[in-house]
């Protein structure tokens, strides 16, 4: 990836609805340049896809937060069951692999915090291999939609 596909794939993150030609001119190359460079990114893989960003309370999840969890026995069978079967949960909305202290980081989003404390209490700690897990709420989340490449 030259500066150009940088610039692109920033583009792309910001507003992927754009124009092509929209686009090759803010990173000033020929639009048909902007089209095969764009083509290129998805076929190489480093454009995997395009999603649309929503607000969460909107959608019905005013409260969220970060659940750290350890399971046993620390195995590969084990650690790929857990992330499967949690990412597929409707209260899940992204699943961490991590190293140190715990061994899953969940972020979990729901309506209410009666939700939350029955998706803990009937969902999570109900599962044989989970030996312990910790809640922090979710207060504000800001991410960048717009990722550049480091240089």
């Amino acid at each position: 990836m030259d500066q150009i596909d940088q610039q692109i794939v920033v583009e792309l993150q910001k507003d992927a609805r754009r124009p092509v030609r929209d686009i090759a001119r803010t990173v000033g190359v020929a639009a048909s340049t902007c089209f095969e460079r764009i083509r290129r990114l998805h076929e190489t893989g480093t454009v995997l896809g395009y999603h649309a960003e929503v607000d969460l309370a909107a959608v019905g999840r005013r409260v969220q937060a970060l659940v750290s969890t350890q399971v046993r026995p620390l195995s590969g069978e084990v650690i790929d069951r857990f992330e499967r079967e949690t990412s597929a949960m409707p209260e899940v909305m992204a699943v961490f692999v991590v190293a140190g202290g715990d061994d899953f980081l969940l972020h979990v989003g729901v309506g209410t915090m009666e939700d939350l404390h029955s998706f803990l209490v009937d969902t999570l700690s109900r599962r044989k291999e989970v030996v312990g897990f910790r809640t922090s709420m979710i207060f504000r989340h800001r991410r960048d939609p717009a990722v550049a490449p480091l240089p």
